[in-house]
This record gives structure tokens, sequence and C-alpha cells, in this order.
């Protein structure tokens, strides 16, 4: 299972006040407490009004979902309206993760993982050549790439 990184912005209003952006923090630390929702530290009172966000680890592959959970989790804990920022993912170079990337561009493939000659993994992936009609291998390589941190071959049936 992947982890997300899930930003929300608490306040977008920019009413809240210091004190009780601090208390919200506390609030929403202890709404995730018998979860695995992790909340990463975050002095969001010393934030500017507009850039008041929480970052949550969590668990999922389906980002919408994870952003109402969220948003609904923070909406909670700071009384306000809570909007639903960017979702990234933590990549730990894992089978799970290319999978990941693949359907960030609506692909599944195969996934093998080989040891190289210097001891470092080396992840081929098989794809449709129907598939790289819509999206340019070079973009799916450069993805796995990056999310993998190793040497990536594309390969298409």
């Amino acid at each position: 299972m992947r982890t997300a990184v899930v930003r929300v912005q608490v306040d977008p209003a920019g009413r809240l006040l210091p004190d009780q952006l601090t208390d919200g923090m506390a609030d929403l630390r202890a709404l995730v407490d018998a979860t695995d929702i992790e909340v990463l530290d975050n002095n969001i009172a010393a934030m500017p009004a507009g850039r008041r966000e929480v970052q949550l680890l969590m668990r999922g592959s389906d980002a919408e979902e994870l952003k109402r959970t969220a948003v609904a989790l923070c909406a909670k804990a700071f009384g306000t309206e809570p909007v639903a920022g960017v979702v990234t993912y933590v990549s730990r170079g894992t089978d799970d993760d290319a999978h990941g990337v693949l359907a960030g561009f609506g692909l599944t493939g195969e996934i093998t993982r080989t040891t190289g000659e210097e001891g470092l993994d080396i992840v081929s992936v098989t794809l449709r050549k129907s598939d790289l009609e819509r999206v340019p291998e070079s973009r799916i390589h450069t993805a796995l790439e990056a999310s993998l941190n190793c040497e990536v071959h594309i390969r298409t049936v």
C-alpha cells in the first residue's frame, strides 16, 4: 500500500488566531492517534494566513478518498472549512510504487525486479504498445526512475 502526503489548508480565510491553530493541531493529533495516519510536525501558527497547511501521511492509493478523509478530520479539529491541497506519494522504491506511477498515467503493467552486476536493482516494466500511443515512453521512464531510484527498462508487447 502506498503512502501519500495529503496537504490541507486548514484556515483558508486566515481568521484563526495562533492559539486556535495550536489547539487545532493538538486536536488533529488526538483524532488520528488511534489510526495509521500521521500528522507531520508543522508550526502553522507561525505561517502566513494564506499558507496554513497541515500535512498528513496516509496509506492508500485513491487520492480523492484520502483528500476527503483529511479535509473531514481537519474540519473537525479546526472548526473551519479546510481546502484540500496537493497529494504526493512517498516512494520507497517498491513494486507498489512502480504500479502507483503507472496508475498515475492510467496504465497497468507487469513489474519484475532483478539484481544487476553491481548489486543494484534493475526494474523491468512490460507495457502494451497501445498504451505508449497515449503516453510517451520517456515520461513513463523518467517518472519510474525518479520514483524507484534505480535503473528501469521498459518492454512493450
